[in-house]
């Protein structure tokens, strides 16, 4: 077979010279182990981002979807101040839904005050982010419709009919706005701007509220607040492809999120005190990892190195470092408080948090953990936005950006 390759190659004496030597180096490397499957040479440390293979992202993405700018983190769009065009004009205000006294307090988050104050519908749980950044949604639970803020001028227009509208999410690709109805026992898939309904998905548990999506966009995986349950969610199809119980006695599953790798789902409960962590892809039975009590929110820092976890049971923020995939820090609100719902500041350098049961907003430093400030605000403060935010597009509730 030697000879048969020599008598073929047609290659000039200059450019065997020059394979063979490419060969000779490839196989030191070899040697060496190199190659990926060996050790690495101890000279050569392992640095950010960790190796691993690329996100699923491609031919098999939800269609329509905008493909992922960094094959090793879902979170890479959403950079210090890397606001997108439609966005960077906007004003930076900190929307706060008042569940208990229908209003939604709005925050300079120069001054730390409250510099408006805009009436709203019954029982208002979150302010959500369209999935084109130009609208902030208000969830009126009880009132049955959503209140649309425009971000550019602070003014809220009129309300649109949405039955039971508790928390809202939209489709990777904006096709489609979903709507948590959560009494409802529903998945309501509507238009994105009028929504009008396009589907109505009947659920299998009680107390559907927060989701995230995989890389690919093709499912999404929901909490079941009052069932204790987690389902999986064919986004194109738009049906039900998984569900389980979650292996605690009186779970109450609360804010999802996805790690920057794409690999690891986490989901709070409140009732566990910690977060779920499970693989998407296999729905496998998850693992529960203790953060304090009243585990809640799940908010990924700008570097994608870190996840804040607010505890509302105790007045504490945990820090989760994704790369050693264990906590790392805990923060402790000054005066103690109830961190539920919020999101970081552009820079990120403000953690910024509703006080359920406190009806106050606390500031805390993202570097020292250090609370910056308490700001009261109206009655049962929920799912607060900071906007703008960085990313291209939302995905809905305070403000998951791709």
């Amino acid at each position: 077979m030697a000879d048969r390759n020599r008598t073929h190659d047609r290659r000039t004496p200059r450019a065997r010279r020059r394979a063979a030597a490419l060969l000779a180096v490839a196989a030191a490397l070899l040697a060496s182990g190199c190659d990926g499957g060996g050790k690495a040479a101890p000279s050569a440390p392992e640095r950010r981002p960790v190796e691993r293979a690329p996100l699923k992202s491609g031919r098999n993405d939800l269609p329509g979807m905008p493909p992922l700018i960094d094959a090793h983190d879902l979170y890479a769009a959403d950079r210090p101040g890397r606001l997108s065009p439609q966005v960077k004009d906007y004003p930076s205000r900190i929307y706060v839904p008042n569940t208990g006294s229908d209003t939604v307090s709005v925050i300079d988050p120069k001054t730390y005050k409250v510099i408006e104050t805009i009436p709203v519908g019954i029982q208002p749980q979150h302010v959500v982010p369209s999935w084109d950044l130009k609208t902030l949604w208000v969830n009126n639970n009880r009132g049955h419709d959503l209140t649309p803020i425009d971000p550019a001028t602070g003014k809220a227009g009129e309300p649109v009919r949405v039955h039971d509208p508790y928390n809202l999410y939209f489709t990777p690709n904006g096709k489609y706005a979903i709507v948590m109805a959560s009494m409802d026992r529903q998945l309501v898939f509507r238009d994105p701007h009028s929504m009008k309904i396009r589907k109505t998905l009947p659920v299998p548990c009680a107390g559907v509220n927060h989701a995230d999506f995989a890389p690919n966009g093709r499912y999404f995986i929901v909490s079941c607040e009052f069932s204790g349950e987690l389902l999986k969610v064919d986004t194109e199809k738009m049906k039900v492809i998984g569900q389980q119980k979650l292996p605690f006695e009186g779970a109450m599953p609360q804010d999802v999120k996805i790690s920057p790798d794409g690999r690891t789902w986490y989901i709070a409960d409140m009732m566990a005190d910690g977060i779920w962590v499970m693989n998407g892809d296999t729905f496998d039975r998850p693992k529960l990892m203790p953060t304090g009590k009243g585990a809640h929110g799940l908010y990924v820092s700008r570097d994608s190195r870190y996840m804040y976890v607010s505890n509302r049971g105790e007045g504490s923020i945990s820090l989760l470092d994704f790369k050693s995939g264990k906590l790392v820090d805990k923060w402790h609100i000054r005066g103690g408080g109830s961190p539920d719902m919020g999101g970081l500041s552009t820079d990120g350098k403000v953690l910024w948090l509703s006080g359920r049961y406190n009806s106050e907003v606390y500031a805390l430093d993202t570097r020292t953990g250090k609370t910056l400030a308490k700001i009261p605000v109206g009655q049962g403060p929920h799912g607060l936005a900071v906007y703008p935010q960085p990313g291209r597009y939302s995905l809905g509730h305070t403000g998951i950006f791709r």
